[in-house]
């Protein structure tokens, strides 16, 4: 199924000017995620425009963009007070195009841990809940629990999704990380899948894609909630 994209700009902040925008929006939409790429990555990258269409195909509309060294074509990034602020502006931003509908952040690896980071230091103005597709708990090979602990400091409901090959979330630390935060957090492991989602179909235990089983939970985990307005 095809959705009409909605490309636009926002300010990320003073200093760094515009970045871009897509906003896939459902005619059935009640929540609208605002979802941003992984450090490597843009917005438009394979992972995240499959994971917007899946949720579209759920009624979930979502904003994608860009942080501003991506808008740059990549490199270095920024310091995390700019990727903070972008945050903020493009919850704003994603507020502004879609205001009557309730609002998730998150993103894939970095953005999502950006997102919590943002919403740790002070609750991010409209959002609901977070959405972690594959929250990067620590380094590969680095194992810790340092990245988590402004977790607590998160007042909205959390939704993990991480796979169960994830080198960037062994479930020996990830899982005590989401008992520690109680009823704020949810934890989904998906059967088999790495930290870019990719499965061993011999060996998964679903035939479910993984995809298409993230938008379920979410929509499943919104609707639990009841994140709405």
């Amino acid at each position: 199924m095809s959705y009409e994209t909605i490309e636009s700009t926002f300010i990320a902040t003073p200093e760094k000017g515009a970045v871009s925008s897509l906003l896939i929006r459902p005619e059935s939409a009640q929540w609208l995620l605002v979802l941003g790429h992984g450090a490597g990555t843009n917005m438009r990258h394979t992972t995240l425009q499959t994971i917007a269409e899946r949720l579209a195909d759920r009624g979930i509309a979502t904003f994608r963009y860009q942080f501003p060294y991506m808008e740059r074509g990549g490199g270095g990034r920024e310091s995390q007070a700019v990727a903070l602020a972008t945050v903020r502006a493009a919850v704003a931003a994603a507020h502004e195009a879609a205001s009557e509908l309730s609002l998730l952040v998150g993103g894939h690896s970095y953005s999502g841990r950006m997102s919590s980071l943002a919403s740790a230091e002070s609750p991010i103005e409209h959002v609901r809940g977070l959405v972690f597709f594959a929250f990067p708990l620590h380094p590969a090979g680095k194992q810790g629990t340092e990245r988590a602990e402004h977790l607590d400091d998160v007042t909205v409901p959390m939704l993990f999704l991480s796979g169960t090959r994830d080198k960037l979330a062994v479930l020996e630390l990830l899982s005590p990380v989401c008992e520690k935060l109680g009823d704020k957090a949810t934890l989904h492991l998906l059967d088999t899948a790495d930290h870019g989602f990719k499965v061993l179909k011999r060996s998964r235990k679903t035939d479910e894609d993984v995809f298409v089983e993230m938008a379920r939970v979410v929509n499943e985990w919104v609707e639990a909630h009841n994140l709405k307005w």
